[in-house]
């Protein structure tokens, strides 16, 4: 997965001021934003870089052009290529059309059709899209390939010295925008190129900064890697947070993070969909899974960093509109405000009826469902109840054993839960 000159070495702070140059003009230099909400509920002084406001709408252009900026003239004219269903994708398919080169971007079959549109808006007639496979592992090893044989340079999405020096151009953005010194920053992990090139700068320009890394729970590849004390390779990750979940950080990221980082926190999902909610409604900030990692991770800090200059990465805001459902469930399963039964009616008139009498008057029936219709003694449902308040559900469920309802709660069996609901 790394070009093997190039392990071994790290990124250099002087190469991250050269790649600032070649960036001016075509990365945007986003807002470091003062945010009230968050300092209020935190006491602490919080700031949000906000890398959702990029030409691309993440960071990814950093690197992706850094990279292709710093290769010689014949490399370019043999094309680039690169695998990707997100915003790597797209930050290659802005760089080919900036600079004029040919670009092929290899996306899984089952990529959203609006991703698809989004990467060949940002490429125009400077790319092709090959969608292949069914994952992105499939995606990938079809672009080394078609790399090796047409002798075109692969654009790695994080493990490549060029592209995390690329993206540590938001880290001397920070540094310089900040109004004081910088106690903690948190940067979002998926295989790791924004926290490597982000922190080599804070290393140096700041030492005495807290720099925290930040990963989905479902998939902690960096942390685990760390833990073990080599890069791992996880067997199975929860995708949700697809900005953010890798099965395997990358080779040169992981050393860099293991010299530079303090920490490393884990996010459950159901908390990143609350904060994507959170910041649309009081920020009107549209934020991706992986752009509200840091923000969500504040919770874990907040002792701590009261009365603290604390910085957000927000990495970015592609967030398909098709996910809200989603993300809406998934808070509301996270918060304890949405739980899912199998109850046995008994095929009686009537009992129905008994079972409404056992909510609360801010309990609601968000969903109902026969499984079965062939019995004829009783008549299984999985029904879904949505609270008012987290504390509304041991009085529910007292209330169905004082009924004698004939229940199974689903929210504790993930297997039957993803296969019922």
């Amino acid at each position: 997965m790394t070009d093997t000159d190039q392990i071994g070495l790290a990124p250099d702070l002087d190469n991250i001021y050269l790649a600032a140059e070649r960036l001016q003009g075509v990365a945007v230099r986003t807002p470091l934003q003062e945010n009230l909400n968050l300092s209020d509920r935190y006491n602490a002084n919080v700031y949000i870089k906000r890398e959702d406001l990029q030409i691309v709408r993440s960071y990814k252009i950093r690197g992706a052009y850094n990279k292709m900026a710093s290769l010689p003239a014949e490399a370019l004219e043999q094309g680039v290529v690169c695998a990707s269903a997100g915003n790597h994708a797209q930050g290659v398919a802005y760089a080919c059309r900036k600079m004029a080169v040919h670009g092929t971007i290899f996306m899984p079959s089952t990529t959203p059709s609006q991703k698809v549109k989004q990467v060949k808006l940002f490429g125009k007639e400077f790319i092709d899209v090959v969608l292949t496979g069914d994952t992105f592992d499939d995606a990938f090893y079809a672009a080394i390939e078609f790399s090796q044989r047409n002798n075109s340079t692969f654009v790695h999405p994080f493990d490549d010295l060029q592209v995390i020096e690329g993206q540590g151009t938001v880290g001397l953005e920070i540094f310089k925008d900040a109004s004081g010194k910088i106690d903690y920053l948190l940067m979002a992990i998926g295989g790791g190129g924004l926290a490597a090139g982000v922190s080599t700068v804070f290393k140096q320009l700041s030492p005495k900064t807290k720099l925290i890394g930040v990963e989905p729970l479902g998939a902690p590849s960096m942390k685990a890697s760390l833990d073990e004390g080599h890069v791992v390779a996880l067997d199975k990750i929860d995708k949700f947070v697809d900005g953010a979940a890798v099965k395997r950080p990358g080779d040169i990221t992981f050393e860099v993070c293991r010299q530079n980082l303090d920490r490393i926190l884990l996010i459950p999902e159901g908390k990143v969909c609350t904060t994507i909610l959170k910041l649309y409604d009081e920020e009107a900030i549209v934020a991706e899974p992986a752009g509200a990692l840091t923000i969500a991770a504040l919770d874990l800090i907040k002792d701590e960093i009261k009365g603290k200059n604390v910085v957000c990465l927000v990495s970015g805001g592609n967030n398909d509109i098709t996910r809200t459902e989603e993300i809406k469930e998934r808070s509301l399963l996270y918060e304890g405000l949405k739980h899912y039964f199998i109850i046995r009616f008994p095929q009686r008139s009537g009992a129905f009826r008994e079972f409404l009498n056992v909510l609360g008057p801010n309990d609601d029936i968000s969903r109902f469902e026969y499984v079965k219709k062939t019995n004829r003694e009783t008549g299984p449902a999985v029904v879904g109840i949505e609270l008012k308040n987290r504390e509304d559900f041991e009085p529910l469920i007292q209330r169905m054993n004082d009924q004698s309802i004939v229940y199974e709660y689903l929210n504790d069996q993930p297997d039957l839960f993803q296969f019922l609901v």
